[in-house]
């Protein structure tokens, strides 16, 4: 039980990294790199103040989700204004945020388990309302109460952030968004600054994909420069996870759908861990799960098309001969 609550928090963290995701590959189709940075941008931001004690828990995790905006809105200036293409400039940015890393942190790893975080203030008012028991049953299960305080915060931190989206997504700056995204030349017809539009969306999904990181970095009680390495397939996985599951018509629909690809890929992996899974393979599992799940839609749907076409072919041959006799 412990492994499944395990699984399902960090499952829940990275929701917030997979929505940011899908604000940029999926509202506006921008091929953005520089998750695998901002990830780690808000890790080490967060660690640094709180283990300087500069900050409290929840000032620290705000400061890393907005130098996770001003990531985002860097990868986005040098698109818009200075015309690079989308992806070399968030692979410059991502590529410049891991110096900036080092010098956060002042070295590779930070460990801060003994300071106070988000995850010691959940664990308190867990204490306090168990009464302080250290841990309570749960389907015959013993859990500690750690861990499903922490449960129970990143829930609450992914549903806050989820409908927040939501809501943002249909106020008239945020159809915008949508529509720079959808049709750039109608919305620019219509007045609409996008390359303000797309520097703002970056931002935003940077800021989303930096709070998962100071989120996961006060779980885990340090931060590490490496961390950040392969998290934007991490985050497009999720998505991808999502709309098979919920489909990408309806918007609500498909936040949740993106929340629960988190957690079940995050389940994936701890199942595949269990089983044996060499820890070295996983990146490259989960590598080869996203070309499969891009290329068998549309495989799918070309053998479709071929089996139609036979289809029509073989009841015209059958009405052919049937006038013909």
């Amino acid at each position: 039980m412990t492994v499944l609550i395990s699984a399902l928090t960090i499952g829940l963290i990275m929701a917030l990294l997979a929505l940011g995701v899908f604000i940029s590959f999926r509202i506006f189709a921008f091929p953005d790199i520089t998750a695998d940075g901002s990830i780690t941008l808000g890790a080490c931001v967060t660690a640094a103040l709180i283990a300087n004690r500069h900050a409290e828990p929840l000032l620290a995790t705000l400061a890393g989700l907005g130098c996770g905006m001003m990531a985002g809105a860097a990868t986005g200036i040098l698109h818009t204004r200075f015309k690079i293409q989308g992806l070399l400039a968030g692979i410059l940015v991502m590529t410049a945020l891991y110096s900036i890393n080092l010098h956060v942190l002042g070295r590779s790893n930070l460990p801060f388990q003994e300071e106070t975080t988000l995850a010691t203030y959940s664990e308190r008012l867990a204490a306090a309302t168990l009464g302080g028991r250290g841990g309570v049953d749960l389907l015959g299960w013993s859990v500690p109460a750690r861990d499903l305080a922490m449960l129970l915060l990143a829930l609450a931190i992914t549903a806050l952030f989820g409908v927040a989206l939501y809501v943002f997504f249909r106020t008239n700056l945020g159809t915008a968004m949508r529509a720079t995204g959808d049709n750039p030349q109608m919305i620019r017809a219509l007045g609409v600054n996008t390359d303000n539009m797309m520097i703002a969306g970056l931002a935003l999904s940077n800021g989303l994909i930096a709070l998962s990181g100071s989120l996961f970095a006060q779980y885990q009680g340090f931060a590490d420069v490496q961390m950040g390495i392969g998290m934007v397939v991490w985050g497009l996985a999720s998505v991808i996870i999502g709309e098979s599951l919920v489909g990408a018509g309806h918007l609500g629909l498909t936040i949740v759908g993106v929340v629960m690809g988190s957690m079940m890929f995050r389940l994936l992996v701890a199942i595949a861990l269990r089983a044996g899974l060499n820890p070295n393979n996983l990146k490259l599992i989960t590598a080869l799960f996203v070309v499969a799940a891009l290329i068998l839609p549309a495989l799918a749907s070309r053998l479709k098309r071929i089996a139609n076409k036979r289809a029509a072919q073989q009841n015209r041959q059958s009405v052919s001969s049937s006038t013909t006799a």
